[in-house]
C-alpha cells in the first residue's frame, strides 16, 4: 500500500512544471490566445472541439489541432523582465551519471542557434587533486542569487528576475564586457563579429530566447525559460540520454530529470549536494551531486572529435590513457 502511495506521490511531481506553470502561462495568455490559431490547411483536424474567449469578448469553438499553446508566443525584452511568478527554479547535476555524452552542449546549441564551437554548456574534464580520479562536469551559468554580471553591468542589460533566472538584454548590451570579467565561472561569450544568422528575423528577439544574438553583445546560458513557459524541461536536461541534469522549482521542493522526479531538499541532503565555488558568496542555483559510484568507466567519454579531445590533453590520466591505447 505504502508503496503504490509513493508511486503516485512521484507521477503527480513528475507534472509539476505543466501544472504549476501553465497556471502563470494562462494568465498572462489572456487574449493573445486566438491569435496564434493556425490555418485549417495546415493541420489535421481532430474533431475534439474547444471553446476560446476572444479580444473581443466573444466565445468560438475551434478543433484543438489548430490552436498553438501560448509559450510559443512572443516574450518581449520588457516581459522577459518579470520572471515567472511564484517560481524558483533550480538545476541538479549528478556527476555519478555524466559520460560526457554531449548531448546537452548539442541540444543547447541547436535550440539557441550557436555556432559548433559556441557553447552555453561547457563539460569540462576536473580532477580535484593527483590521487583522486578525473570526473566530467556540465558547467551552465549558474544564475546565482548574488550575481556580480548584474552588479557591475552599467546598462542593465544583465539582470537577475524573481525566479532566479539571470538573463542577458542584448538590445541593452554596449559591448563593454564588464559582466565577463566579472564571471567566477566564464559562463559568457562575446559575438565578436557579424554573423550571418543575426539577420535572420523569421523569429523577433527576446532574452528569453537568445535568438536572435547580435554583434557587439554577450549570450550566455539562459536555463530556456521559453521551455519554461511550455511547462517543459530546459533543453540541456532533456537532451541528456543519461539523466544526468534535474531542473524543478524550489518552492514545490522538486526537480526532476525528465524520468525520475524527486524532492529537491531530500535529494541534496542524501548525496551530500553541493555547490562550485562556494566560498565566492554568488549563492549559484545550481547544486551537483559528488562523482561517487560512477556509472560508466572515465574512457568511456573519449569517443568525440579530436578538436574536442584536444581540450583535455593535459590531465595526467588522459595521458595515461593515450600511452595505453585507451583512447
Amino acid at each position: 500500500m505504502e508503496k503504490n502511495k509513493n508511486e503516485k506521490s512521484s507521477t503527480n511531481r513528475r507534472n509539476f512544471l505543466k501544472l504549476g506553470l501553465m497556471s502563470s502561462v494562462t494568465a498572462v495568455a489572456g487574449a493573445s490566445l486566438i491569435s496564434n490559431l493556425a490555418s485549417e490547411e495546415e493541420l489535421k483536424a481532430s474533431g475534439e472541439k474547444v471553446r476560446l474567449l476572444t479580444p473581443d469578448g466573444k466565445v468560438v469553438e475551434v478543433d484543438a489541432t489548430n490552436i498553438n499553446n501560448y509559450p510559443e508566443a512572443h516574450i518581449t525584452p520588457a516581459e522577459s523582465r518579470k520572471g515567472i511568478p511564484n517560481k524558483k527554479f533550480v538545476m541538479v547535476i549528478d556527476l555519478a551519471k555524466c559520460k560526457n555524452a554531449r548531448k546537452c552542449v548539442e541540444g543547447c546549441q541547436k535550440a539557441h542557434k550557436l555556432d559548433y564551437n559556441e557553447e552555453f554548456m561547457k563539460v569540462q574534464l576536473i580532477q580535484d587533486n593527483p590521487e583522486a580520479s578525473p570526473y566530467w562536469l556540465p558547467k551552465p551559468c549558474f544564475h546565482c542569487d548574488e550575481p556580480p554580471c548584474v552588479t557591475v553591468c552599467p546598462t542593465g542589460a544583465t539582470f537577475k528576475r524573481d525566479d532566479n533566472i539571470v538573463l542577458v538584454d542584448n538590445d541593452r548590451c554596449i559591448g563593454c564586457k564588464f559582466c565577463i570579467t566579472s564571471c567566477p565561472y566564464s559562463a559568457r561569450q562575446f559575438n565578436w563579429g557579424h554573423k550571418d544568422k543575426f539577420d535572420d528575423k523569421s523569429q523577433p528577439y527576446s532574452p528569453e530566447t537568445s535568438v536572435p544574438a547580435a554583434e557587439g553583445t554577450v549570450m550566455k546560458c539562459d536555463f530556456c525559460p521559453d521551455m519554461l513557459r511550455q511547462g517543459k524541461l530546459p533543453h540541456c536536461a532533456s537532451s541528456c540520454p543519461m539523466g544526468v541534469i534535474y531542473f524543478g522549482d524550489k518552492n514545490e521542493d522538486i526537480v526532476t530529470n525528465g524520468e525520475e522526479t524527486v524532492r529537491f531538499s531530500q535529494l541534496i541532503k542524501d548525496r551530500g549536494g553541493y555547490r562550485h565555488l562556494e566560498h565566492l558568496g554568488t549563492k549559484p542555483n545550481v547544486y551537483y551531486l559528488p562523482a561517487v559510484n560512477r556509472q560508466f568507466p572515465l574512457e568511456r567519454g573519449f569517443d568525440i572529435e579530436e578538436d574536442i579531445l584536444e581540450r583535455y590533453k593535459d590531465v595526467p590520466e588522459v595521458q595515461e590513457y593515450k600511452k595505453q591505447s585507451k583512447i
